[in-house]
């Protein structure tokens, strides 16, 4: 696979004259997705990949998943797109993946970035959706719980999905996520949180799972559910509540932002995040002032604004 990729890299030098140190981001950045392929993360249930002509858009959708979820600057995900783009396209041209492999891929805008966070009312009509008109069904009372403690906790969609029943403490109301570079962190959970995590333990869980995993949250066939199929699910629902352009960490960046638009610590935020610096959490005190916060969703459970 690395042939393929010196010989990218040798055209782009010699066709299109990109700089040496453009050449060498687009290795770093092709290096990285290499590894990726090699070892997937066990949440996005892929194969590895071997050799370039067994790459799929599933496995491009789920890398850029995978880097969005990791906290990059806009810019360096645009540059890692870009790169993707590109060396697609060669294989393409080269007939080593289908005609269709990397067409669909889309840049991050860089200009004048800043996360999106989404009102407290949107939060509420959104978390709203999936029992609205379907309360019984299992999938309905699992999304209604992945979805309010995604937002509720911050936590990344990648640290969600990766939670197993034992990272789950109701009583003492808090969870523990498995963060980046292994970074473990504790973090509370609010009663409108634990009454829907409830809800899915108790009336929808065992519908959807043999009881053979211990994933918390489950798909249709009973498997740990991939980040992939969050993000369709949260799309469905965004759109019926009349939501536009939402990813998973939209909601992440709506926890933070509303958090310090009533007023919590910027330290506490960056903790409950997981952030390193506190420079990254920094930015989300802008989103609070620009989004007119109104309260965030209650503690009692019923999650309404």
């Amino acid at each position: 696979m690395e042939e393929q990729v010196d010989a990218f890299l040798s055209s782009l030098q010699a066709e299109r004259q990109f700089s040496q140190n453009t050449i060498a981001a687009y290795r770093n950045d092709l290096q990285q997705f290499i590894a990726y392929l090699a070892a997937p993360p066990e949440e996005d249930q892929l194969s590895p990949v071997n050799a370039w002509r067994e790459l799929g858009d599933a496995h491009l959708g789920a890398y850029l998943l995978h880097l969005r979820s990791r906290d990059y600057a806009a810019s360096t995900v645009a540059r890692k797109t870009a790169a993707l783009k590109s060396f697609t396209g060669y294989l393409r041209k080269q007939g080593i993946v289908g005609e269709e492999i990397g067409t669909r891929l889309s840049s991050p805008r860089v200009d004048k970035y800043m996360p999106r966070a989404i009102t407290s009312e949107e939060v509420a009509r959104l978390l709203r959706q999936p029992t609205e008109t379907t309360p019984d069904r299992p999938e309905s009372i699992r999304d209604r719980a992945m979805l309010a403690m995604l937002y509720d906790t911050g936590m990344r969609v990648s640290e969600l999905v990766s939670l197993d029943l034992d990272h789950v403490d109701l009583e003492r109301a808090q969870v523990e996520c498995q963060g980046k570079a292994g970074r473990t962190r504790i973090v509370p959970i609010t009663p409108a949180a634990i009454t829907a995590v409830n809800d899915y333990l108790n009336r929808a869980r065992d519908t959807l799972t043999n009881g053979e995993t211990q994933s918390l949250f489950v798909n249709h066939r009973g498997g740990r559910l991939t980040r992939q199929g969050f993000w369709l699910i949260l799309k469905s629902y965004a759109q019926r509540a009349g939501i536009d352009d939402i990813t998973p960490h939209t909601l992440r960046h709506s926890f933070a932002a509303h958090a310090l638009g009533q007023g919590a610590e910027l330290s506490a935020v960056q903790k409950q995040l997981g952030h390193v610096s506190i420079s990254t959490t920094q930015i989300y005190r802008q989103l609070a002032g620009q989004n007119g916060v109104a309260p965030r969703i209650d503690r009692d459970g019923t999650g309404e604004v």
